[in-house]
């Protein structure tokens, strides 16, 4: 039995995780059930250029993320006053009705507006992330965020899978109709099974973010590690909002794009749902920032034969790989955050990571639907190696001058 293993929960965690885990998991499903087919269910309304299917593409990924940058640090606040199960709820609760009337949507217009209403009462995930780093004990911090990630990626796995062949079998709406379920039904979960050790502070009593923010330990490590958020977040959004499209250009008379599709935008989950428990357990034993600067690199690598790949199949094996790097990232950075960050700040910090990670969002999307429809979609990852590369030299530069330290 190792050190980790001999470490005493505290009451009720198993539950919490469990009922938490489950809820990303599902909200992960339900996103990628729906979102790599929007370009494909917004052509059947209109008659659009293939320039305006781009960008209305990127701008229906993109204004749900323009939203939380906006909103998340209210929403912060409100956690570390009022805790984050509540959050969870919130968010829950209302994105079951956001997505669900989304399916009835007869313009691509009206599906743009819906995503902003909805991200601004979303953020399940990271709510529940936030949620996980208070209750969990510091030795288990590297494993329970990998694990967290797993659940979130394990239904981007699933999900474009199941939603490729009900698109195909059903038409586009229906995914949109069964995630609204399955949201509502992650909103009674998390009412009624988990438990959070936490305390309502008055708002007088709080202090101020601005005294927060001069008494952490290093807080250039911090704002690394929001603009790594935001870079890595970029990385993935960049190519989401073509993938389906990029795959019906390399199979032009195909019958089965959805289904294809799907299983290319499953494959980064896939490879992130196989490698996130070992990436995990290796940041608890060597440190999450070494593992975050080879996770960097490698993922840079990948982005350069894939800008020269001649068929779907070719694409999706790469995107496996990009996957197993993408274990390294995310859950790095936010480990860093949990353990240089005061457990009373969770919520306001996390907010502030997950505003830099919707401004990733943004920018990944409308990079890479401009991109796309200027250019051609191999461009879209030529560009978005490029920014990971920039990312890498901040984190070793950064390295260098003793902000990063193993």
């Amino acid at each position: 039995m190792n050190n980790t293993d001999s470490v005493k929960l505290p009451t009720g965690w198993h539950k919490t995780f469990i009922t938490l885990w489950a809820g990303c998991f599902i909200t992960g499903l339900g996103y990628s059930m729906t979102m790599p087919f929007i370009s494909l269910f917004m052509e059947q309304l209109g008659n659009y250029s293939k320039f305006q299917i781009n960008l209305y593409s990127g701008l229906a990924f993109a204004m749900t993320f323009i939203a939380q940058a906006i909103i998340s640090p209210y929403w912060g606040n409100l956690a570390d006053r009022k805790g984050r199960k509540l959050m969870c709820m919130r968010a829950a609760g209302v994105m079951s009705l956001t997505i669900f009337i989304t399916g009835l949507a007869q313009s691509a217009i009206f599906i743009i507006c819906m995503r902003f209403l909805q991200g601004l009462f979303s953020g399940y995930i990271n709510n529940a992330t936030a949620l996980m780093a208070g209750e969990t004990p510091h030795q288990r911090s590297g494993w329970v965020m990998s694990q967290m990630m797993t659940a979130g990626t394990a239904g981007n796995l699933v999900g474009p899978l199941l939603g490729g062949a009900l698109s195909s079998a059903f038409g586009y709406r229906i995914p949109f109709f069964i995630t609204g379920g399955l949201m509502f039904m992650v909103f009674l979960g998390t009412l009624l099974l988990t438990k959070e050790d936490f305390t309502p502070i008055p708002a007088k009593k709080m202090k101020p973010m601005k005294n927060i923010m001069q008494e952490l330990p290093d807080l250039r490590l911090i704002i690394i590690m929001f603009i790594t958020t935001m870079i890595v977040q970029s990385s993935t959004m960049s190519i989401d909002p073509i993938v389906s499209l990029y795959v019906k250009s390399l199979m032009p008379h195909s019958h089965s794009v959805a289904l294809v599709a799907g299983i290319v935008a499953a494959t980064p989950g896939l490879g992130t749902m196989l490698a996130a428990s070992k990436i995990g357990h290796l940041m608890d034993n060597v440190g999450a920032k070494k593992v975050l600067r080879w996770g960097l690199l490698v993922a840079t690598i990948l982005f350069i034969p894939m800008t020269l790949i001649a068929n779907a199949w070719s694409l999706a094996f790469w995107r496996f790989l990009l996957g197993i790097a993408s274990a390294a990232l995310l859950p790095a950075a936010q480990t860093i955050l949990t353990l240089n960050v005061p457990p009373e700040a969770f919520g306001r910090i996390f907010s502030y990571n997950q505003s830099f990670q919707a401004i990733g969002s943004v920018l990944g999307s409308l990079l890479g639907s401009l991109i796309s429809g200027i250019f051609t979609y191999q461009w879209v990852f030529a560009a978005t190696g490029a920014i990971l590369l920039v990312n890498l030299i901040i984190v070793l530069f950064d390295r260098r001058k003793n902000i990063i330290k193993d």
